[in-house]
């Protein structure tokens, strides 16, 4: 008679191994893209000294309604790509890559004369987001023959892991979220968007962070616009300056 005892393994697998004691890395925000100027750079005025020299090449003079009118354009959209600005301001596509060029040059001088410095603290900070397993992007609005007289007069050229302007980003300065984004795509630090630290001192950086997803999107209070200002455009955290940055992101880990 054929045997039909059930001789099926019926061994309890459950795995009892004993995760109390298991620490799990709670802060995987180990992508921070920190703007330039007025946040981790002061230009002492330099955007509007050398947009006055590009609005002068294109026939608008100082102290006329139509200059005025456009500075406060130019200081408004602080953050922006300045190419963006100019083609708003002039028109057309000829007059904005004009006065593009212009400003470009003119700031470019200011920066060879020694008229940019880092802003307290900045360099630190930087190295000591690194230090901490932090990979980090310095980003700009101005293109990149500036932003590399920028990183040469400051002696930054190695300082950050990654530079970004607009031009690296298909084109498109903020507040549009192209740059933020790149910096994830190139780095490859983070495998969420939500884990990207986004700091900068304009309403567009805050908006370019919040439309890139970034978690933290922090404002800083050195450079062009208010406490309300940031928060209103989305900042999460305002801070008085970049070197509050480090503590920040190990307070809220």
């Amino acid at each position: 008679m054929t045997d039909t005892t059930d001789t099926t393994d019926t061994t309890d697998t459950t795995d009892t191994t004993d995760t109390t004691n298991i620490t799990v890395p709670c802060d995987t925000r180990r992508l921070v893209v920190l703007d330039m100027a007025g946040t981790t750079v002061a230009d002492g005025g330099l955007v509007e000294r050398a947009f006055e020299r590009a609005a002068e090449h294109l026939g608008v003079e100082p102290g006329t309604p139509d200059h005025a009118e456009k500075l406060r354009y130019v200081l408004a959209t602080m953050g922006e790509s300045k190419i963006s600005v100019f083609r708003h301001l002039f028109g057309t596509e000829e007059l904005a890559r004009r006065a593009n060029s212009a400003f470009e040059e003119a700031y470019g001088e200011l920066v060879d004369g020694g008229l940019v410095t880092a802003l307290p603290g900045a360099r630190a900070t930087i190295e000591k987001l690194r230090a901490d397993g932090r990979t980090v992007a310095l980003t700009t609005g101005f293109a990149r023959v500036t932003q590399d007289a920028i990183l040469d007069a400051l002696g930054w050229q190695d300082l950050a892991d990654l530079t970004l302007c607009p031009a690296d980003a298909g084109g498109r300065g903020r507040p549009h979220p192209d740059m933020v984004l790149t910096a994830f795509l190139r780095t490859g630090a983070v495998a969420d968007v939500n884990d990207v630290v986004v700091v900068g001192d304009t309403a567009y950086d805050m908006l370019s962070g919040r439309r890139a997803g970034a978690g933290t999107v922090a404002g800083v209070l050195t450079g062009a616009h208010d406490r309300p200002t940031l928060t209103r455009s989305g900042a999460t955290h305002v801070l008085g300056s970049v070197a509050e940055l480090p503590a920040l992101l190990m307070e809220s880990a």
